[in-house]
């Protein structure tokens, strides 16, 4: 269907001719823009009524219940299902803290929020396939669990603002009982919260696909983020790092990429970077994190993510 109109659109309605820079652009672009929006809104309306199921103060009572291997593999996992940006995960986590939730465990859930999207995942699948949508996940986890086990071995509980310790999360209190029309009524809400948020982003994203897809030549990408680049994923990091975009908005520049000969694993570790450590993110959690906890955390996930850009090109 998105096929058929972007050729309807791209080709009768612009009269745009086959096989130019241009117009292997725009059709791009007519074609990713209705398909993430739509993905966007189904995925988002049933990841929120999910949400519906685990409270913060849910979130919290299960980490809290778990030790602290465990509680990194849960909190990396609850970061899959909660739809946070970097904004809205930060006040969860500084809940987490004032609930003796561990440091450790708090950190894989600040890392794997921003950068395992439900969004993205079900964007990957659709259009990579299950295996790359797979390693995605995986490969996120892997950074999440691994950098919060190292911070928290390392107790740097010190380096947290004392504030943070002492702050009430909002919205605490007992659980409200929702029935099945609350739930879906939440959703509804939330979608178009969500969507109102990000869709100057997807768009903007896709603008930007559309043009690396039309214009940008293989030789220019292979050249510097190439297969036989040894810093190809390194470089791809610093690129990413200095965008701010959630991971929806990326996946039209990944797939882009990806068709110009950009290797998985180079691909996966600027994505990552762009939505795992961005420098609004940065300057978020300088208000929460001392320096030194600061820099240990981005440097942490900043090495994981680079190491799971090499292991999967050395795999793929």
């Amino acid at each position: 269907m998105f096929d058929f109109i972007a050729d309807v659109l791209t080709y009768r309605l612009l009269r745009l001719p086959p096989g130019s820079h241009i117009t292997e652009s725009v059709r791009f672009f007519l074609y990713d823009v209705p398909k993430i929006y739509c993905l966007l809104i189904v995925i988002v309306f049933v990841v929120a009524v999910i949400r519906t199921f685990l409270p913060p103060e849910r979130i919290r009572s299960i980490l809290s219940r778990e030790n602290e291997f465990l509680g990194n593999l849960t909190a990396a996992a609850l970061g899959i299902f909660t739809p946070f940006c970097t904004c809205s995960a930060i006040p969860l986590f500084i809940g987490m803290l004032e609930s003796g939730v561990p440091l450790g465990v708090t950190m894989s859930f600040l890392v794997s929020s921003p950068m395992i999207n439900e969004v993205a995942l079900v964007l990957l699948w659709g259009l990579f396939g299950w295996r790359v949508a797979v390693i995605y996940v995986l490969s996120g986890m892997l950074v999440a669990v691994v950098s919060g086990i190292i911070i928290g071995r390392a107790k740097m509980e010190r380096y947290v603002e004392d504030f943070v310790f002492k702050v009430k999360p909002p919205g605490e209190g007992p659980e409200r009982k929702m029935s099945w029309r609350d739930r879906f009524d939440y959703g509804v809400e939330y979608v178009k919260e969500i969507f109102s948020q990000v869709w100057l982003y997807v768009m903007i994203g896709v603008g930007l696909g559309a043009l690396i897809h039309g214009f940008v030549p293989v030789e220019f990408v292979t050249r510097y983020a190439g297969n036989g680049n040894p810093f190809a994923v390194i470089i791809a990091v610093i690129i990413g790092v200095p965008l701010y975009s959630n991971a929806a908005g990326t996946i039209p520049i990944v797939q882009a990429l990806m068709e110009k000969g950009l290797a998985l694993g180079t691909t996966l570790a600027f994505m990552m970077a762009v939505t795992g450590l961005s420098l609004p993110e940065f300057i978020i959690l300088k208000k929460v994190l001392k320096p030194r906890l600061l820099f240990t955390f981005f440097g942490t996930v900043a090495l994981g993510i680079i190491f799971i850009g090499y292991l999967f090109n050395f795999i793929f």
